[in-house]
């Protein structure tokens, strides 16, 4: 296993390998890390926040570009996930700066899954953007990793996503993804019924009253 040391960027949200996220810095802090991020030509480190501390696990990420730098000092900036860590060690202020950093070791991840399952995690993907009628297009060839370009985008809650942070295997990241579809559709699918029989009762005003 690979060990390192990163700064930390700590968020209430999980970033995946390859997923691209734009931050706005604005706390003396995160400003003094970028600029040495900067300086250094050197990658931080995203911990996931949950449940009001910080989770073992995160998201090494670079940083792409400096979209904008105001009087201030605070920057948006773009940067892009790498690879994910576990944490081994935590320094709330690290060589007299003022954010914290620690050594991770870098998790290695399978990137193949069979591709019944992959077909069968797009499938089921596609019925429940119907249900809920969302026309999104799904372009299976444009993902490197398709679980981590799916897990935002299925209604995983912040606790599920860092799940699939946590899993190393490809295939076993899919299945988590798949077995949540396959729980989610049937409740959408009684969700929309209802739905539909609350909007047709409005239309039913000359029922006659029952008589007990």
């Amino acid at each position: 296993m690979q060990e390192k040391f990163l700064p930390f960027f700590p968020l209430n949200l999980v970033v995946y390998p390859d997923e691209n996220l734009n931050l706005h810095v604005f706390e003396p802090r995160y400003k003094q890390l970028i600029h040495d991020c900067i300086e250094q030509n050197a990658n931080f480190g995203i911990p996931s926040f949950i449940n009001e501390e910080v989770a073992a696990y995160g998201t090494e990420v670079k940083i792409v570009n400096i979209e904008k730098t105001y009087d201030d000092g605070k920057m948006d900036i773009k940067t892009k996930g790498v690879q994910v860590f576990k944490i081994l060690s935590f320094d709330q202020k690290t060589q007299e700066k003022l954010y914290a950093g620690g050594t991770v070791e870098v998790i290695p991840h399978e990137e193949v899954a069979p591709e019944e399952v992959s077909r069968e995690l797009i499938s089921n993907l596609k019925k429940l953007y119907e249900i809920i009628k969302v026309g999104a297009a799904i372009n299976i060839q444009s993902f490197k990793v398709l679980s981590y370009q799916l897990a935002h985008k299925i209604g995983l809650s912040l606790d599920q996503q860092y799940e699939i942070l946590k899993i190393p295997s490809e295939h076993d990241r899919q299945l988590y993804l798949l077995d949540h579809l396959k729980s989610s559709i049937p409740l959408m699918e009684e969700m929309e019924r209802t739905k539909e029989i609350i909007r047709m009762n409005g239309h039913f005003k000359n029922l006659d009253p029952l008589d007990f």
